[in-house]
């Protein structure tokens, strides 16, 4: 896609007063639980220490597990040990989520504008992928495999949009280009 076929899909998907409503009664609530937690932890999901936002660096480990689950998954003829791969890569992806998630709320906390709502999009997909992948590990436990093959292919796709939204957020928006994060988007 071109730069502006994807700023226009974007557009499609952000500009809607109901999501403008969500984010404003979000945000407060996400500023109070940072606000709840030492300076140090804030500036750390952040990614202060590191002089880069943390948030990008975290995304790996999800979408990597996630990535091998789906691969082991949908291979011909899987075999025991692959299917035990697949399982073990899709606990990594969806554990490793955790910290992801909590740097890229943080992150989010600080946004204005179609950025803020582009970013809850981003967010709320990731989230959506997550329990998915959760459910998957879940239906998978029961062994019901097929419905968890499903649910994390299902998970995989969205996880690709919220991909496609964090990307517009940093080359459209600047999101975690500028100086530092840790102060509103003006």
């Amino acid at each position: 896609m071109d730069s502006s076929l994807n700023d226009r899909f974007e557009d499609a998907l952000s500009e809607h007063d109901r999501l403008e409503a969500l984010a404003g009664t979000l945000q407060p609530k996400v500023r109070e639980l940072l606000g709840a937690l030492p300076d140090s932890v804030e500036a750390v999901l952040h990614g202060q220490p590191l002089g880069h936002p943390l948030h990008p660096i975290l995304i790996h480990l999800p979408l990597g597990g996630w990535l091998v689950a789906g691969i082991l998954d949908f291979l011909p003829g899987t075999s025991p040990d692959n299917e035990v791969a697949a399982d073990r890569a899709l606990l990594l992806g969806t554990v490793g989520s955790l910290p992801a998630i909590a740097a890229g709320w943080t992150d989010w906390a600080n946004t204005r504008g179609e950025a803020r709502r582009t970013g809850l999009l981003h967010g709320l997909a990731n989230e959506v992928a997550f329990t998915l992948n959760v459910a998957s590990l879940l239906a998978r436990r029961r062994h019901q495999r097929r419905l968890g093959k499903v649910l994390s292919g299902v998970a995989l796709g969205i996880a690709g949009l919220g991909g496609f939204l964090g990307g517009q957020l940093v080359y459209r928006h600047g999101l975690g280009v500028s100086k530092t994060l840790a102060h509103p988007q003006g």
